[in-house]
């Protein structure tokens, strides 16, 4: 395709949709992205086209006849319909005012196409400065500040009283079709966000589990340790001196009692010393002591730990109840997309019937 006897006379950017060609009811995206949508005036040929390039090949290649209609069919949303390309186009803009511009521009564009067609029967030439509507300069609608598009003042002649009512419902049913599509859209993207949250639920569950199984554990070992200092404490047997004093007080008191009273302080005390043994380890006290406390710190988190699960089980059912209504109340919407779509379809059948020439 060359464009080079061609000029842009308007340009703007779109998410670009076809019809898919095996159903003739859902929308293909051409891509992820916008894509720049252009108007290209041929002065040679006095034609008008819709082309959109996406990377090396054409993703629109449209030429504008008279007969073609341009249908808004939400805030955002516009479609039309090529007989020669045998589709239809759908353009997603970013803002109302941005497909407001490409719906006036091809209103104008079609209407010096029809004018061209006259006169072209008419056997006349069609002048740029007498009835052709002259392509307006480079415009973009991308942006606040820009260039207003070039509107033309050409009035449409009215059709058929039974094609505008044809026209009517098409547009309906389009709108619709959109708001069908929307709502299918935001229970696909409610049903992710339940899948992920369930994803993460879950991780956070293996997680519990894995710390609960842990300190349970360390618990159990600590509880051995405990019993091994019990059972070592009550095995030690008891000092000499407290079971039998034996001689060696006896002597040491009668020491003590005969002993001058100026200093009886220091060696009363040091003789004390001597006669009393330890009654218990102390090491081993502190030790059991601190084994206690930790079993009771371990007792303590393993509790928490436990209601910090059993609080994620109860989200984690809640969380599959919730998908599984989404998951019901998309396949609802998927039904009832099925018979919006069938309805349109058949719509637009009869408004191609209508509008094909008398033979």
């Amino acid at each position: 395709m060359s464009t080079a006897r061609e000029q842009p006379i308007f340009s703007t950017r779109a998410h670009v949709f076809h019809i898919d060609p095996a159903t003739k009811r859902n929308w293909i995206p051409a891509g992820k992205h916008a894509l720049t949508v252009s108007y290209f005036y041929d002065a040679t040929r006095n034609v008008y086209r819709i082309i959109s390039i996406g990377g090396a090949k054409a993703i629109i290649n449209s030429t504008v006849t008279p007969n073609m209609t341009f249908t808004k069919t939400s805030q955002k949303f516009g479609q039309w319909a090529d007989s020669r390309a045998n589709t239809v186009y759908g353009l997603g803009f970013a803002s109302e005012e941005h497909l407001t511009q490409f719906a006036d521009k091809f209103q104008e564009v079609r209407e010096a196409a029809r004018l061209a067609r006259d006169k072209s029967h008419d056997g006349g030439e069609l002048g740029l400065s007498s009835h052709q509507v002259p392509p307006s300069p480079l415009v973009s609608a991308n942006g606040p500040g820009e260039e207003k598009l070039f509107r033309s003042q050409s009035a449409e002649a009215p059709g058929p009283t039974e094609r505008e009512r044809l026209k009517k419902m098409l547009s309906e049913g389009s709108v619709g079709e959109v708001q069908w599509e929307a709502e299918f859209f935001a229970l696909q993207d409610s049903n992710n966000k339940l899948a992920g949250a369930l994803r993460e639920a879950n991780a956070a569950a293996a997680q519990w589990r894995q710390q609960l199984e842990a300190q349970q554990a360390e618990a159990e070992r600590l509880r051995q340790r405990v019993a091994e200092l019990e059972a070592q404490a009550a095995a030690e047997p008891a000092p000499a001196s407290e079971e039998a004093p034996g001689p060696a007080l006896e002597q040491l008191e009668a020491l003590v009692q005969t002993k001058d009273q100026v200093s009886p302080g220091p060696e009363i005390q040091t003789l004390k010393n001597q006669a009393v043994g330890p009654r218990e380890a102390p090491e081993a006290a502190a030790e059991r002591e601190e084994a206690q406390q930790k079993l009771q710190d371990l007792e303590t988190r393993n509790s928490e730990l436990e209601h910090q699960l059993r609080a994620t089980e109860r989200t984690l059912e809640e969380v599959r109840a919730e998908r599984e209504r989404a998951r019901a109340e998309v396949g609802r919407a998927a039904q009832l997309l099925d018979v919006r779509l069938f309805e349109l379809s058949e719509l637009r059948e009869g408004l191609a019937r209508l509008a094909e020439p008398a033979p």
